[in-house]
């Protein structure tokens, strides 16, 4: 298992991308520096299209969804959205039986989300 999972964040047009380099995303103080970049870069940019591309994530732990959610609930207030991509059947069941999947939507690819998120 990798736990030095990373966190990237681009930009494509104004919607802004984040994606992990590592396919477990688990461990505690991995997910707290994560978190701290992530709140960070949502405080000082405040984005209103943010996509969470998944792709090559086989595990995460329930603090990404606690991630997740706080970062939802940011952009939400002052109307932004946030969507998810890639991710993987196994992972999606766990939005599923968290009732997660009923804020985020999701979408096979990055393209697809990107185009998804555009139109709102």
């Amino acid at each position: 298992m990798d736990n030095n999972a990373q966190l990237n964040i681009s930009t494509v047009d104004d919607v802004v991308i984040v994606s992990f380099a590592g396919a477990s995303i688990g461990m505690l103080s991995g997910i707290d520096e994560m978190g701290q970049q992530l709140r960070n870069y949502v405080a000082e940019e405040s984005p209103k299209k943010m996509v969470v591309d998944f792709e090559g994530v086989k595990f995460f732990s329930s603090q990404v969804l606690g991630l997740l959610v706080d970062i939802w609930r940011k952009l939400t207030e002052y109307g932004g959205k946030v969507l998810i991509c890639r991710i993987n059947p196994q992972l999606s069941r766990v939005f599923k039986i968290t009732n997660l999947d009923r804020i985020f939507e999701f979408y096979p690819d990055r393209s697809a989300a990107i185009e998804a998120i555009n139109r709102t």
